[in-house]
């Protein structure tokens, strides 16, 4: 297995544009057939089948795009299925990295539990994963979820793949068993944590399914140094995976994206650039938006090209991201960079 470390992963994506062709489907007009000796496969919902040729056609230079599709119950990922149908159509490489939070916290609910989550010294919020969480977020995650999103990208005619992070070594990193909270206004060490920090990305399994047109959906949990799988933020997973793939960034979530101002939605901050740019930008995070921060400057150290913040529920969601719309953060403000300190949310 080869595996991309997410901190030196432009280079990944050097062995991706060698590889080879998108699917071109037969025509059924009666047209000619396109040229080329290219192996025939049976399309996504069961009708013509698609050759695997584009000699014909100049590569496409455009970086892949890496959308994270979040799991909150007010985003509606209906406008992302169409976009990503919308980009494999013209050519573009997709890889989908989804979330589940709310189904997750409802499936404990329906089995009489409850979910915990906890603050660390620098005040991120993430799920705390006990053995029990972990056992239900196996369950939802790649099992239903990720079911679920492959299913509605067939249907739109994308030939979408599920994978979790432990398919193929696909996500990996050190375990976690303890983290550092604050309770009551006191730090504490928490232990029987399930989760870990992905530093490592099969990429080579990626360029390979890209190159032969697959639309990876991409779920956590990851496999952990010991073998076994635990939970990972999804956004940061998102992160991992633009940054192996040298990729441009998509986090789409329930708002426009980072306000200067979170209760005056005219204050979006739409350009990112400079070091200064990105602290205010640090400054400005509140709640769940501090972790997509957090991964946006993860996703740039990795090698990404650019993250794009972006409102879910628009019409075109991600075509409308690509084209300008949301809080664009650009590599360019790598000048400087910090850790905080993590727990794991999905």
């Amino acid at each position: 297995m080869h595996t991309t470390d997410t901190t030196d992963a432009r280079t990944a994506r050097e062995s991706t544009d060698s590889k080879g062709s998108k699917a071109r489907q037969i025509p059924s007009d009666g047209g000619p057939e396109p040229s080329g000796s290219g192996a025939c496969r049976v399309a996504p919902d069961g009708g013509e089948p698609i050759i695997d040729d584009h000699e014909d056609e100049p590569p496409n230079e455009d970086p892949p795009v890496v959308v994270k599709i979040g799991g909150a119950r007010a985003v509606d990922p209906a406008g992302a299925i169409q976009d990503v149908a919308h980009l494999v159509a013209n050519g573009r490489e997709v890889v989908v990295v989804h979330g589940g939070s709310t189904a997750v916290d409802e499936t404990l609910e329906e089995l009489g539990e409850e979910a915990t989550y906890v603050e660390t010294p620098g005040g991120v919020v993430g799920r705390f994963t006990d053995e029990r969480t972990m056992e239900v977020f196996t369950m939802v995650m790649p099992g239903k979820l990720n079911t679920d999103i492959v299913a509605t990208l067939r249907e739109a005619g994308v030939d979408a793949l599920g994978l979790s992070g432990v398919d193929g070594g696909l996500l990996t990193g050190p375990r976690k068993s303890a983290v550092r909270v604050v309770e009551d206004g006191k730090k504490k060490i928490k232990r029987g944590d399930h989760s870990g920090k992905i530093t490592d990305v099969n990429a080579s399994l990626l360029s390979t399914l890209l190159g032969d047109g697959y639309v990876p959906v991409v779920t956590v949990p990851m496999l952990a140094d010991d073998g076994v799988p635990v939970n990972a933020d999804a956004d940061r997973a998102a992160a991992a995976v633009a940054g192996a793939l040298g990729a441009q960034l998509v986090v789409l979530t329930d708002v426009s994206g980072v306000y200067e101002n979170p209760d005056d939605d005219s204050t979006l901050i739409e350009s990112v650039r400079t070091a200064a740019e990105f602290e205010a930008l640090e400054d400005a995070a509140e709640g769940f938006m501090t972790k997509k921060v957090m991964a946006a400057e993860e996703a740039l150290s990795g090698g990404a090209t650019e993250v794009i913040v972006a409102d879910a529920n628009n019409r075109d969601p991600i075509v409308d991201a690509l084209s300008g719309g949301g809080t664009h953060v650009y590599d360019s403000v790598l000048d400087e960079t910090g850790d905080e300190e993590e727990v794991t949310a999905e």
